[in-house]
């Protein structure tokens, strides 16, 4: 198991839970792909996205069917604009690569934001530090793990 999972499953253990990592042979750099490897609604997959709010990066946890909006993400998070961080700032806000951000595990803290739309899905799915890795969760205990707080990411959803 690559060390970046691995680091992700003490999280998730130090936290009372006990789900399994899965590497998956096709990537999971997309929330599509994620999906059709996974054999579930892109929706179930809850993207790790960094964005920069007023230059600060944040950690938004989407569902994999939704497109962020940034003005009314900003409107709801109290800042003037948030943009989408490069790939070089989400590894060194996360520590992980693009299309491999877990929601957990990350050098710092980051003000972390969630999809209410996420609720929907009984069983989600997320990226464990790796391109190719993915672990399930319940959107009460991902909100819990992350101390995230609840947004709404795509109105026209």
């Amino acid at each position: 198991m690559h060390p970046s999972s691995a680091k992700i499953l003490d999280i998730l253990a130090s936290h009372g839970l006990h789900s399994q990592v899965r590497s998956l042979a096709d990537s999971t750099r997309t929330a599509a792909e994620a999906a059709a490897a996974l054999g579930c609604e892109v929706g179930a997959i809850a993207s790790s996205l960094v964005f920069l709010a007023d230059g600060s990066p944040i950690l938004v946890l989407t569902s994999g069917s939704h497109r962020v909006d940034t003005d009314l993400l900003a409107r709801q998070v109290g800042v003037a604009a948030i943009t989408r961080a490069d790939a070089a700032r989400v590894r060194t806000a996360t520590g992980q690569p693009i299309g491999g951000v877990a929601p957990v595990g990350h050098p710092a803290p980051l003000p972390t934001y969630i999809d209410v739309e996420l609720k929907k899905h009984g069983e989600l799915w997320a990226a464990a530090g790796t391109p190719h890795s993915v672990f399930e969760i319940a959107y009460n205990d991902l909100r819990a793990i992350t101390d995230a707080t609840e947004v709404t990411v795509d109105e026209h959803a």
